[in-house]
């Protein structure tokens, strides 16, 4: 796996202010989504690009948002320009996929290449169709391939930094 100590993980965002007291109506893409508050340092990053180490955030899922508490903050008017503020942690605080399960943001990056050896390109990026997620490789153009074991993803290989695929170069 590509080492890289000050890779950040974005878990979720600021949505906004949730009652007068100063909480917090957090988006969360963690699963669950309440599974946010326990991966801690939380790096803040503003709109602006200005960014703050916090920790001791407490929260829970109020069934149609969660909604956070941020240590010191009690005032509405401070929630609401924190708006857009993005939840970053560093990828050290997360624990170890499962076996044959992997963190997108460690599949970025990595070599594709078919199993005849014909280079595709790299991982730019992925996204979730609700049926399967999907590799996007750029290369010599764009290719979308299903992160799909054993039928389309042969092989992931972080030693190597290279995913082998079952695809064909010319789609």
């Amino acid at each position: 796996m590509k080492k890289d100590s000050e890779r950040r993980i974005l878990l979720g965002r600021v949505a906004g202010a949730f009652g007068v007291r100063g909480e917090i109506k957090l988006e969360s893409w963690t699963e669950p989504r309440s599974a946010i508050f326990n991966y801690q340092p939380w790096i803040l990053r503003t709109p602006a690009g200005q960014e703050s180490e916090l920790s001791g955030v407490r929260g829970r899922d109020s069934g149609k948002h969660l909604v956070a508490s941020f240590p010191g903050v009690t005032d509405r008017d401070v929630v609401e320009a924190m708006r857009g503020t993005e939840v970053y942690v560093a990828r050290s605080a997360l624990p170890p996929p499962k076996p044959d399960e992997y963190y997108w943001v460690d599949l970025e990056g990595l070599d594709v290449q078919t199993v005849e050896g014909v280079k595709l390109g790299q991982v730019s990026h992925l996204f979730s169709t609700g049926s399967n997620d999907v590799l996007v490789v750029r290369g010599d153009r764009e290719r979308m391939i299903p992160f799909v074991m054993d039928d389309f993803v042969k092989s992931v290989d972080f030693d190597a930094d290279l995913i082998v695929v079952d695809w064909d170069p010319e789609f």
